[in-house]
């Protein structure tokens, strides 16, 4: 089912009601791109730490759109032995619905663009017809200018009633209009001639063109008016808040959600819809606490090609994880109502999956990181003009060597044997034109940089997990939540419940 603005509200709905019935979700996301980073190194390197890659993403990714919101709700029939399957396609723009709202700002990666634009991703649909939103902060902000000119009303609480027996200052009159006012009545008589008080309100016309209505008005019609000015203001702030009821709806359901690839997912997510994302000491914390996790329906055939489409997508992986489940021996509604396999679960829950990085397959969102021994890792400096032909003549002597890109004049090379650390360091102690360091002295170095900083240091133990020091949770998030992730790391799709509460 494709979702605009035009239909956005006729369809929630059918939007709330295939969440509440499903037994799990799947969610996609579309960018305007992926990484202002110079290179793909500024995004991902194969010994990231979960900490570098968040931060990576938060860095380089944020400032892009996420602008097609892929849902997909699964169902099972327990009676017929198959799934139900609803899919919604939501076009996104953070359209500003008057003046005072937000304007966002944003930026495109052309490769991106080009990209959708060869899967004939529709972008009129998304600047025509997108679905605004705001997060919470624009949203309490929003509420708050309503009842701040509710406040400063005359009188009845609504500042559009004017009446003529209100002690105002006499206003400039611009020359072109004096004889105008001339021939009109004087302003004196207005409070004999209509002793009920007058209506004065600005309007819009279709082309956003403004025009002042005035109008002679009772009591009564005081009163309803009042009603119906209130009714539109409550209206034009669910409007406002637009697709971030559905993301809403989607954490306060607690419902299974599962992803391709979807830390980003995740953290679009959270930083359009719910509030700007946290340094790196708060981060797990912070997305644990805010993390969002039929007949005659409309929904997609597989023999299609539209991959690449959020909706599509979602659905596809809806399927893969369907698959996955079955693999493992676990009939999967029953895992949806939450008769949990402890041996099936209990090492993929909360986890998200990092790609591209060796040696550490997730993200724990619930708890410590695992930190893998990197014993034969070497951090490298040398001069911005060295190739990766450079690094592998530096260390032909030692045999298979793998490099890991850091930035313009740094990178991680890791030894095949640990035994040949001492050596590679020997050799280098007195060159001039770079430098070696261990991965303990790095670590070790940066964490000093941290300190000085003043961000919060973390500790290991005896497992080999980190432990990172949380802030007060009253400083990250808004209410207290729960939920686990899974990860699959064949298939790369990833999964997590929540309950999130506002």
């Amino acid at each position: 089912m494709e979702v605009t603005r035009t239909n956005f509200k006729d369809s929630l709905s059918t939007v709330y009601s295939a969440i509440e019935e499903a037994d799990f979700l799947a969610i996609d996301g579309e960018f305007s791109g992926i990484s202002d980073g110079p290179n793909v190194s500024a995004l991902t390197n194969g010994l990231d730490t979960p900490e570098e890659r968040y931060m990576k993403l938060k860095k380089h990714s944020m400032d892009f759109l996420l602008f097609q919101f892929g849902l997909c709700t699964f169902t099972y029939d327990q009676a017929e032995s198959k799934y139900v399957i609803k899919t919604f396609n939501f076009y996104i723009f953070p359209k500003p619905f008057n003046r005072t709202s937000p304007d966002t700002k944003f930026i495109c990666q052309s490769s991106s663009i080009d990209f959708l634009a060869s899967q004939g991703f529709d972008f009129n649909k998304v600047f025509r017809h997108g679905i605004p939103y705001l997060n919470q902060e624009e949203e309490v902000q929003l509420r708050e200018q309503y009842e701040e000119r509710r406040s400063q009303s005359n009188g009845s609480g609504n500042p559009s009633y004017i009446s003529p027996n209100s002690n105002k200052g006499p206003g400039s009159i611009p020359e072109e209009h004096r004889e105008y006012i001339g021939r009109v009545d004087n302003v004196d008589l207005l409070s004999y001639r209509f002793p009920k008080g007058l209506h004065v309100e600005t309007l819009e016309t279709e082309k956003k063109e403004r025009y002042i209505q005035i109008s002679k008005v009772d009591d009564e019609e005081r009163k309803r008016r009042e009603r119906q000015k209130q009714e539109r203001e409550q209206e034009e702030l669910n409007d406002a808040v637009g697709f971030s009821r559905v993301i809403h709806a989607i954490s306060k359901s607690g419902k299974l959600v599962v992803g391709h690839n979807m830390l980003l997912d995740v953290m679009h997510t959270i930083h359009q819809f719910y509030c700007v994302l946290p340094e790196v000491q708060n981060t797990h914390h912070f997305i644990y606490e805010h993390s969002v996790t039929a007949e005659g329906f409309p929904s997609y055939d597989t023999a299609q090609e539209q991959l690449h489409e959020a909706g599509y997508d979602a659905f596809i992986t809806g399927l893969c994880f369907i698959s996955m489940a079955n693999y493992l021996g676990t009939a999967f509604y029953t895992v949806c109502m939450k008769r949990y396999n402890a041996t099936l679960t209990s090492r993929v829950f909360a986890r998200l999956f990092l790609m591209r990085i060796i040696d550490i397959p997730y993200l724990n969102i619930s708890g410590p990181d695992l930190q893998p021994k990197r014993d034969h890792v070497l951090y490298v400096t040398f001069p911005k003009e060295w190739k990766t032909s450079d690094l592998y003549q530096l260390f032909s002597a030692f045999g298979n060597i793998q490099v890991s890109w850091i930035d313009d004049t740094s990178a991680f090379v890791s030894l095949s044997q640990t035994d040949q650390v001492q050596i590679a360091m020997n050799t280098s102690r007195y060159a001039e034109s770079y430098r070696i360091q261990t991965y303990a002295e790095y670590v070790q170095g940066r964490q000093q940089v941290r300190e000085s900083q003043g961000h919060s240091t973390q500790s290991w133990d005896e497992d080999g997990w980190v432990k990172p020091h949380y802030t007060s949770p009253s400083t990250v998030g808004a209410g207290p939540t729960g939920y686990s992730y899974g990860h699959n790391r064949y298939t790369h799709t990833e999964t997590y419940t929540h309950t999130l509460t506002h």
